[in-house]
This record gives C-alpha cells, sequence and structure tokens, in this order.
C-alpha cells in the first residue's frame, strides 16, 4: 500500500493516506514535479504510459510523484526519476504551487506541487510502465504545442509550465 503526505495549505504534515484514497477524498497531499533541462535551453518531456491509472499517453514534464511518509522531495524525486527514467542528476527545488483537477476516472488532484530543476543532455530510457517515450523540446516549441494540441498534455504540466519558463528564463538573465 502506498501512502501520500496529507498537508495544509502551508505544506505542514497533517497526516497520510493511501494513495488511491487520497485521489478519490480530494485531499490535498504533498506532490513533486521534476523539470529538466539541457544546455541548448530545451526542456525535457515524457510521454506518459497508455498503463498509467490517470493521463495516460499523455505528454508532460520529465517526472512526477509523491514523496512517501518519512521522505524528503528531493530524495523521493531522486528515487522516481530513477524509476521512471532510469536517470540521476542533481536536482534543487525552485519553487511549489497548488492545484486541483478532476479526472473523467473519477479520481482527483489536489497537490501542493513542489517544483524541481535539473540539468541532463541526453534522452534517458524511459521504463516503459511509466513513459512510452521522451523527447527535448525548445520553450518555444512547447509553446506552440500548447497552443496546436492542449489536450495532449497534462493538465498539471498546462499550468506549470508558463510558471517554470518565466522563473527559467529569470534565472538564465541573473
Amino acid at each position: 500500500m502506498e501512502e501520500v503526505i496529507l498537508v495544509d495549505e502551508n505544506d505542514h504534515e497533517i497526516g497520510t493516506m493511501e494513495k488511491m484514497e487520497a485521489h478519490k477524498a480530494k485531499h490535498l497531499h504533498r506532490a513533486f514535479s521534476i523539470f529538466l533541462f539541457n544546455s541548448k535551453h530545451q526542456l525535457l518531456l515524457q510521454k506518459r504510459a497508455s498503463s498509467k491509472y490517470h493521463s495516460p499517453n499523455l505528454w508532460t514534464n520529465a517526472c512526477c510523484s509523491h514523496p512517501r511518509p518519512n521522505e524528503t522531495v528531493i530524495d523521493a524525486a531522486q528515487r522516481r526519476l530513477m524509476e521512471e527514467l532510469n536517470c540521476a542528476v542533481p536536482l534543487h527545488e525552485e519553487f511549489s504551487f497548488v492545484y486541483e483537477c478532476e479526472f473523467e476516472n473519477g479520481l482527483y488532484e489536489h497537490e501542493f506541487d513542489h517544483v524541481l530543476f535539473g540539468k541532463v543532455e541526453t534522452l534517458p530510457e524511459p521504463n516503459p510502465e511509466e513513459a512510452s517515450s521522451c523527447k527535448f523540446a525548445s520553450f518555444q516549441e512547447v509553446e506552440q504545442l500548447l497552443k496546436s494540441y492542449p489536450d495532449q498534455f497534462t493538465f498539471w504540466f498546462k499550468v506549470a509550465f508558463k510558471k517554470v519558463r518565466d522563473r527559467y528564463y529569470e534565472k538564465l538573465t541573473q
């Protein structure tokens, strides 16, 4: 049984709950989203596997998941990056935000999402149970794809992308 960490609106832990139950009950819980970039300032995208319990076959950021009880966000992110993409890179937290989304299958995301950045130069070899493919795309390419094909991307990616883009370019000009 996999548990998630329930949090309040300030990310203070208030308990734990089985993951699927938390997604059915709409409880706010801790999550993370990893955004990886290469030296050409391209973003690594992954296409979620067809077997995923929600948002299958949609493009999204490099990796997302939930820390387990007594696991830090960074440790959980490193674990899931290896499990999903067979990839290990240094990560650092950039910002966080809260989002909510209801899916057609009756599940609900209500997450306090920690956004992590890292660098990678080569396409990872995804675990086929997690992702069917990966690709690099420029911010301009992603913006065009989001405009032309919004239904091909996960909900949280669409919410996070503008924040990530603005933060990434802000860091480039510092």
